[in-house]
């Protein structure tokens, strides 16, 4: 079987930039360091890392900034068969900005960017190719533009009709669009969406404007409306899954935070890998918090994405080193 034909664990796509992260402002100039960033190809690197096979279904521009997306995901073992380049648009590119030791300002210039233009046949190809197990979608991609939009939705009704887990995570960007306009796809998504994962304030994006404020009455809301399990993450406060068996709460790993960046979709890696491990709710919030805080501990958005065999290390004692 070939990389064409293998069965995916996780099919995800969307759009992933080259990132360029300063030394200090901007406007002062100095060295910066490159890498990539985006926030679906930060869960396909998690959960390759992890040990599962991973479908990345993304467009690049026909650039070398799209070269090094593809060979950074390629190296770190997912599989790019599904992605596309656009010789018509650029990659996009996202400055990091740190300005105080706890505040980083982003710089995007993705208008008109190849990931913008991702056509839904593209994904469709990518998704009949080997329909996977799971299906992971941000509300991300469908702010980025009619043709991502179209794309996505496009994999969610391929999803539907395979009897694909579908897995959406909010990951709600103000300057990509407004909350109207994110509450109104979302809407239209969330029927056929099996686990939603999304912060406490990104909850009331997936309801009627006139549903309760009470995180609890939200998520009861959803499961009413067929999803089967809504992951909500507290940050530093941990997380916890809603289910029609109850709630059930996690608490944060603690770690020395270094950089909070890609910590959400870490923790979307990890929950996923359980998932797909077989693990109960219990065992998901446990591997989804202990990914987010390698992520918090680390520099980047995925550099510090653990594998299977370090899970374990966060319950190491400080100034532990491994022989």
């Amino acid at each position: 079987m070939n990389a064409h034909t293998q069965t995916p664990d996780v099919l995800t796509f969307g759009e992933t930039m080259v990132a360029l992260r300063g030394s200090g402002p901007l406007k002062l100039g100095g060295s910066m360091r490159v890498s990539v960033a985006g926030a679906e190809s930060n869960v396909a690197i998690g959960l390759a890392r992890l040990g599962h096979q991973v479908r990345w279904a993304g467009a690049v521009g026909e650039d070398e900034a799209g070269e090094l997306v593809l060979r950074t995901l390629r190296a770190e073992g997912v599989d790019v068969a599904g992605a596309t380049r656009d010789a018509e648009a650029p990659t996009g590119l996202i400055l990091f900005e740190p300005r105080l030791p706890e505040v980083t300002r982003v710089h995007y210039y993705r208008s008109g960017s190849a990931g913008s233009r991702l056509k839904g046949c593209s994904v469709e190809a990518a998704f009949t190719a080997a329909p996977p197990r799971i299906l992971h979608l941000t509300g991300i991609t469908p702010a980025l533009g009619s043709s991502a939009k179209c794309a996505a939705r496009r994999a969610l009704m391929l999803a539907h009709e395979h009897s694909t887990l579908v897995c959406l995570d909010v990951n709600f960007r103000s300057r990509l669009w407004s909350s109207d306009e994110a509450a109104e796809v979302l809407a239209d998504w969330i029927p056929y969406v099996d686990v939603l994962i999304a912060s406490d304030d990104e909850l009331p994006l997936c309801l009627p404007s006139d549903a309760p404020a009470d995180v609890a009455s939200q998520a009861g809301l959803l499961l009413a409306l067929g999803v089967g399990e809504v992951v909500v993450k507290y940050g530093a406060e941990g997380a916890a899954v809603h289910t029609n068996d109850g709630e059930l709460r996690a608490q944060a790993r603690e770690v020395r935070a270094v950089d909070a960046v890609g910590a959400g979709d870490a923790f979307v890696a990890g929950y996923l890998s359980a998932l797909l491990d077989g693990e109960d709710a219990t065992g998901r919030l446990d591997r989804a918090v202990t990914t987010g805080a390698f992520a918090v501990a680390s520099h980047g958005d995925w550099e510090g994405a653990p594998t299977r065999a370090e899970l374990p290390l966060l319950g190491a004692g400080a100034g532990t080193v491994v022989r």
